[in-house]
């Protein structure tokens, strides 16, 4: 039970990043370069929620490989 609250987890956090990320992409549209664009992204709390799912699922591969 606990395997699937954390894949769950970060399945979800890298979701809501992910999303934040492709919703930020409109201020390309408005005029921002891509190195703007990327450093805004940077800034951005909830943009971090895309690292944290990815490095969840990470940590959760490492130690079922290690377990085998």
């Amino acid at each position: 039970m606990k395997k699937f609250f954390w894949y769950t987890l970060s399945v979800f956090c890298s979701a809501l990043g992910l999303f934040f990320i492709f919703l930020y992409l409109n201020l390309l549209v408005i005029g921002y370069t891509f190195l703007d664009y990327v450093y805004f992204i940077i800034r951005r709390v909830e943009c971090y929620f895309l690292v944290l799912g990815i490095l969840i699922f990470i940590g959760l591969v490492i130690k079922e490989r290690k377990r085998l």
